[in-house]
């Protein structure tokens, strides 16, 4: 069995429909809405398409009209970009977004994951160890071979002893020094970490569209441009 697993897709509906992968299964770790300017076609076509999605902590915020705790640095485009996408999402979409569980577990091929957008101690919130036994202590106790997890916008892939933890990156607004959106591939107990270029000039395009605050703007297209942490 083969799956692709992406998160933190942002409202870029550029990136997703550019994803290069065949599937047999695909899995959403959360942050499928704000910051980008497609949040309706990005969550019809994860309605659609995925077999297995977690909430993130954007999604909660528009599904339950809250902050979500965002830091001081990306407070302003957040909660401007939040605004937009809970007026452009339908009643559906936003239950849809409100029923996600914030952790799943499932069994493919002999490997039993789990599946968080942030940390399984704090799902939406939590913040990664910087260390290896600050990862023994937060996977102690968990019932899993291997923890997906999104939230940084950064890939990862490392072994904690007998478990594998892994972060895909972002699928919709990549925070590693490049444009290029990121994904992993899961397929007989081997796993890959993968990226590949999308049309980012369509989604600045769509995005220039919104009538955001001039600063707001400037920011995401940064960060869509560069990959600017």
């Amino acid at each position: 069995m083969k799956l692709v697993i992406i998160s933190d897709i942002h409202g870029n509906h550029e990136a997703l429909r550019a994803l290069p992968e065949e599937y047999d299964e695909l899995w959403v770790l959360g942050d499928l809405v704000n910051y980008g300017p497609q949040p309706r076609e990005v969550v019809a076509d994860i309605m659609d398409k995925a077999s297995l999605v977690v909430q993130g902590n954007h999604d909660h915020a528009v599904a339950y009209d809250d902050d979500s705790r965002w830091s001081p640095r990306y407070r302003p485009i957040a909660e401007a970009t939040r605004r937009y996408t809970s007026s452009v999402l339908s009643e559906a979409q936003k239950a849809y977004l409100r029923r996600l569980p914030q952790q799943a577990q499932a069994e493919r091929d002999g490997l039993l994951f789990h599946l968080t957008h942030a940390m399984p101690s704090d799902p939406l919130y939590g913040r990664y160890p910087t260390d290896t036994g600050g990862w023994d202590s937060a996977l102690d106790g968990l019932q899993a071979d291997v923890l997906l997890v999104g939230h940084t916008h950064v890939p990862m892939l490392r072994k904690v002893r007998d478990r594998i933890v892994l972060n895909p990156g972002s699928l919709g607004q990549p925070r590693t020094g490049t444009s290029l959106a990121s994904y992993a591939v899961c397929q007989n107990g081997h796993f890959e970490l993968k990226s590949f270029r999308y049309p980012v000039e369509a989604t600045v395009a769509k995005l220039r569209e919104l009538a955001l605050p001039r600063p707001v703007e400037r920011e995401l297209v940064a960060i869509l441009e560069t990959g600017s942490a």
